[in-house]
């Protein structure tokens, strides 16, 4: 994904980027703009190049509102500022959210997990639609999934997702690990799971697992700068925290 940053506090940008980094290393911020004037001016020549725009809302010529009567802007907005006044106003531009600094890694997780569930929602739409991101966005407020039902025999069982310590993929099967020590399968990829569970409480440790943190009894420091979850249930394989996660690890266990 490819990121612009409209800020003029050279601390803020530092910031943004390295919370960036520690959300998905991939992520390529293509400019650094301070300027109204200056973010028109590199719109109107690189609008194709951008995935996301990062905007904070006072800037030294003015606020940041200015640049949409200057330039149509048809890729979504996150605004980050000081000031909470102004939360109707970026709503009626393409913002997909609007952040208090200082800015959390917890907060801007938030927001590009949000992002992520639009556009697998609307992976056909050439621009963003205020109407379509406000109906999008209430639809993304419901409550996460709470039941997951599963077949044993001939029988239909659901469970509780608070029951849940763990999902784990073998291969293209999808298993879930309870309280009660059951292993059930269940109909998901671990992708989809990503959209249905509470980031606060399931971390993705990997490729292979989402670990709930109420079934975390210890994270280790292990080989080449990675990290060993050992959880307080009984579990036959080992769960290792990849380094490019690690930090993001870190910040969801402190919450």
């Amino acid at each position: 994904m490819k990121v612009v940053i409209i800020e003029d506090e050279k601390p803020a940008v530092v910031k943004l980027e390295n919370l960036l980094k520690d959300y998905d290393s991939k992520i390529e911020v293509v400019a650094i703009l301070s300027t109204i004037k200056q973010s028109v001016d590199w719109i109107l020549n690189n609008t194709s190049q951008v995935d996301l725009y990062f905007m904070d809302i006072r800037l030294t010529d003015g606020l940041s509102f200015d640049i949409f009567d200057k330039v149509k802007i048809t890729k979504p907005v996150i605004f980050i500022t000081a000031y909470n006044e102004y939360a109707i106003k970026a709503f009626e531009v393409n913002s997909i959210d609007y952040l208090l600094k200082p800015l959390s890694y917890k907060d801007l997780f938030r927001s590009l997990e949000k992002l992520r569930t639009l556009r697998d929602n609307l992976p056909n739409e050439p621009t963003y639609s205020y109407n379509e991101l406000s109906r999008m966005l209430t639809q993304m407020q419901k409550k996460y999934k709470t039941r997951f039902l599963t077949k044993v025999g001939d029988h239909i069982k659901s469970i509780v997702t608070e029951n849940i310590l763990l999902f784990f993929a073998e291969g293209r099967t999808v298993y879930i690990a309870t309280k009660k020590g059951n292993r059930y399968i269940i109909d998901y990829t671990l992708e989809d799971l990503l959209t249905s569970l509470n980031p606060e409480l399931f971390f993705r440790a990997n490729r292979s697992f989402i670990v709930n943190i109420n079934a975390i009894e210890d994270v280790i420091m292990y080989s080449n700068s990675r990290l060993l979850i050992k959880l307080n249930f009984k579990f036959e394989k080992e769960i290792i925290v990849s380094r490019d996660k690690v930090a993001m690890l870190k910040n969801w266990f402190e919450g």
